[in-house]
């Protein structure tokens, strides 16, 4: 039975059977008890499905995991420690030493530094782009050794919207994958996997929690990328595992699951950055009310944005969903239902003026969060972003007067009475 979006937020992923919990049971164990070692082995060799260590596996997280794999139309997911964790292993599954990324250079500031610094560090070059670029630019970033494609729906906080469709048809056309980072949008305003994006990752800590409650992450694929039609290109994928009895993920469980398979027993038993239970069970409680809550958000920002847009004391607003932004187009085409509650803007009076207003809100806080059920606020260059120099802001879009407001869901009015009284301070 097909059912809406909203459905899924609330029953997906979890039907309980007669006289079964509920709500999902949040299993707070480490181990599970087998009767004899050749059933556990079995398990150990992927043979038979089934838990036996929670840095592996764990009923909760696969309840919770299976619900975002359904709102956003993928075959599988993982969830992970952070979303800092899920795109590092979204990446890494399938890139190590000598190889190469493209990426949209229009990101946040901590997944810019994985990939430019960290990852190098390790061996994986990542050349950036601008989202905009030209069709020659892009096809110019290729290498012969590139794995994959990265991008965000909505990049934090420049708020540029990527045009799916185009990377994903150049990804393609090059025979490696598009990951796109949802955080934003979530599936309820964006689905990137309709538009051609093979993985998508989110930072369940933001909208999909929304409540500030718990950090987490989650990495889902589509089961649509072809691995085995560029098998030289992926052979931790097609090629024996011998890390794992020389498993052949492709050939065991087929398109829909070796991704996810391989991310969960070779990458997240070696590097352990699991969800707790306890987290999972607290995010599947903001999942429930994510297709209410997005929409208040959404509406919260363009009321916000508009506000904005016309106050003298600013200087310039960026909202996707502004009628007259540069992305205004991209977002009828990709988030027709609205671009989420984050609005960028900068005070009149450049960074001294930003300070003045942001130390007399009274109800925005101001807290290294976004996507909250309450509205917060945040200086990028000073804090997200401060890893980066002039140079490398300017590329992500990120101004020195960059103001990143995170629209909660309280009432418009009351919001827009809190910016109107903290800018009469400037």
């Amino acid at each position: 039975m097909t059912q809406s979006i909203s459905t899924t937020c609330v029953q997906g992923g979890y039907r309980p059977g007669n006289a079964e919990p509920r709500q999902i049971p949040i299993y707070q164990n480490t181990t599970w008890k087998y009767d004899t070692s050749e059933h556990m082995g079995k398990l150990f060799d992927l043979e038979e499905s089934g838990y036996f260590y929670t840095r592996l596996a764990n009923p909760t997280n696969d309840y919770v995991a299976a619900k975002i794999a359904e709102l956003e139309g993928g075959a599988a997911a993982m969830l992970t420690s952070s979303g800092q964790a899920a795109n590092f292993f979204a990446v890494f599954n399938i890139a190590g030493a000598g190889d190469h990324v493209v990426s949209s250079a229009s990101i946040y500031g901590g997944t810019y530094n994985l990939l430019a610094h960290t990852m190098r560090r390790m061996g994986v070059e990542c050349t950036f782009v601008d989202p905009n670029c030209t069709d020659a630019e892009l096809e110019a970033a290729f290498r012969p050794n590139t794995k994959c494609v990265f991008g965000e729906t909505i990049a934090n906080p420049a708020l540029t919207v990527l045009d799916i469709e185009r990377f994903a048809a150049a990804a393609h056309a090059h025979g490696v994958p598009l990951i796109v980072d949802n955080t934003f949008p979530t599936p309820i305003l964006c689905r990137p996997i309709e538009w051609g994006a093979d993985i998508v990752t989110h930072s369940t800590t933001k909208y999909m929690d929304g409540h500030g409650a718990t950090v987490g992450g989650v990495i889902v694929d589509s089961g649509k990328f072809d691995w085995t039609a560029h098998a030289d290109k992926f052979p931790g994928l097609t090629q024996p595992d011998e890390s794992y009895h020389g498993v052949v993920y492709t050939e065991r469980f087929g398109l829909a699951g070796a991704y996810i398979t391989k991310a969960t027993a070779q990458i997240m038993r070696d590097l352990g950055s699991i969800q707790a239970p306890q987290n999972a069970f607290l995010i599947n409680m903001g999942l429930e009310s994510l297709h209410l809550r997005m929409a208040q958000h959404a509406k919260n920002g363009l009321a916000v944005a508009r506000h904005l847009a016309a106050h003298p004391k600013v200087a310039w607003v960026r909202y996707p969903g502004l009628e007259g932004d540069a992305e205004y187009e991209r977002v009828r085409k990709y988030l027709p239902e609205g671009a989420c509650g984050v609005v960028s803007f900068g005070v009149a009076g450049g960074r001294a003026a930003a300070e003045t207003f942001m130390a007399n809100l009274k109800l925005a806080q101001i807290a290294t969060h976004v996507a909250d059920a309450r509205t917060c606020v945040l200086h990028p260059a000073n804090t997200t972003h401060r890893q980066m120099n002039d140079e490398e802001l300017a590329a992500a879009g990120i101004s020195p007067d960059l103001v990143r407001l995170s629209c909660g869901i309280e009432a418009a009015e009351d919001l827009i009475a809190d910016l109107d009284q903290a800018l009469a301070a400037v």
